[in-house]
């Protein structure tokens, strides 16, 4: 399976890289879509929001494995009088997650501009609030890397109002095995359902029931898998991230468990099912509790399908900020669904 592990870590790489903020994700549908073509004959689509979805083959008790491609990012509110733009943001997070940020603006008629996101006072030899400037919107600015000082000057370079802001992802492997880059929520487990097509396809596997894999396109505002669901499916698991921090149990080399988040408890036949599935493999895992969390799995239940639901993911430190996880985490994970669907 060291094949395959490795190719989802390239393909994780590869996916950070490509701009995607949720309704700007063309390119990396593009991407997968291109990829799946390459491992021969699959049976996919996509729908008219951009999703994609795979039949991996199968029969009786449906299962959807889904993960999600759009990020966090931003859209130009406004162009300012001293050309700078301010943000309106994509997604859950703080502005200082983002502060001193490159960043990449995409018009309107393709093109884009490189700059950075700064606060309006960025200079401790200038203003003494610093430290202690709130961050908002109105405080955290783009500044282009162009000659501009009006808004005159910016509107000329082709930026208008609603042009999509991507953050650089700073994308790094190491040799000890971590992977560091912003929008591994949720590339990381896009990496991995991608590698268990190759690897079913490669090698004529069937799984041992009926199972959909499904990348969604506006997880991160809310509603991703809202549609596009297979109508005979009786259940669904969000592949996304198991979060780091305080008495959690997950950890960056573990697959995580999530038993319940901010939109209830999970289905317990289903949780039952994952954590006893990485008992009997051995696997490293963990089963935590993410009261600020939200899945691709609760907007198809809120949707009004009827089905069975689940979540797991490799554990990432600093979610929606500059993120790691790492290639143990990505093993078990990959491990845990092989073992689920085989």
């Amino acid at each position: 399976m060291e094949k395959y592990i490795d190719y989802a870590v390239e393909k994780i790489l590869d996916l950070c890289r490509i701009p995607s903020p949720s309704g700007f994700t063309d390119k990396v549908i593009k991407h997968l879509e291109n990829e799946i073509k390459s491992f021969g004959d699959v049976n996919y689509k996509i729908s008219n929001k951009k999703s994609l979805l795979v039949d991996l083959g199968g029969e009786g008790n449906p299962l959807v494995l889904a993960a999600h491609v759009d990020t966090l990012g931003g859209v130009v509110r406004s162009i300012k009088s001293n050309g700078r733009l301010r943000l309106s943001r994509i997604g859950g997070f703080p502005e200082n997650n983002i502060e001193a940020e490159n960043c990449t603006v995409h018009t309107r008629d393709g093109k884009t501009y490189s700059g950075t996101i700064q606060l309006i006072h960025p200079s401790v030899h200038v203003y003494n609030d610093v430290g202690s400037l709130k961050r908002d919107d109105t405080t955290v600015e783009v500044v282009l890397d162009e000659i501009v000082k009006s808004k005159e000057d910016t509107v000329k370079l082709g930026i208008s109002n609603g042009d999509f802001v991507s953050f650089d992802p700073r994308t790094i492997y190491t040799e000890s095995g971590f992977i560091k880059s912003r929008h591994l929520d949720d590339k990381a487990s896009a990496g991995i359902l991608l590698s268990l097509i190759k690897l079913f396809t490669e090698r004529e596997i069937k799984p041992s029931r009926k199972v959909y894999i499904l990348f969604t396109t506006y997880e991160e505002v809310g509603h991703g898998g809202s549609s596009f669901i297979p109508e005979d499916t009786q259940e669904m698991i969000s592949v996304d991230m198991g979060a780091v921090g305080d008495d959690l149990d997950t950890d960056e080399y573990v697959v995580s468990v999530c038993a319940k988040d901010s939109g209830g408890p999970y289905d317990y036949e289903v949780t039952t099912n994952l954590i006893n599935t990485a008992k009997e493999n051995e696997l490293k895992y963990a089963v935590d509790i993410y009261p600020g969390y939200g899945s691709d799995v609760e907007a198809t239940l809120r949707a009004g399908y009827d089905i069975k639901h689940g979540l797991i993911g490799p554990g990432v430190f600093a979610s929606h900020g500059y993120e790691r996880t790492h290639k143990s985490g990505i093993e078990n994970t990959f491990a845990l669904i092989y073992n689920y669907i085989i």
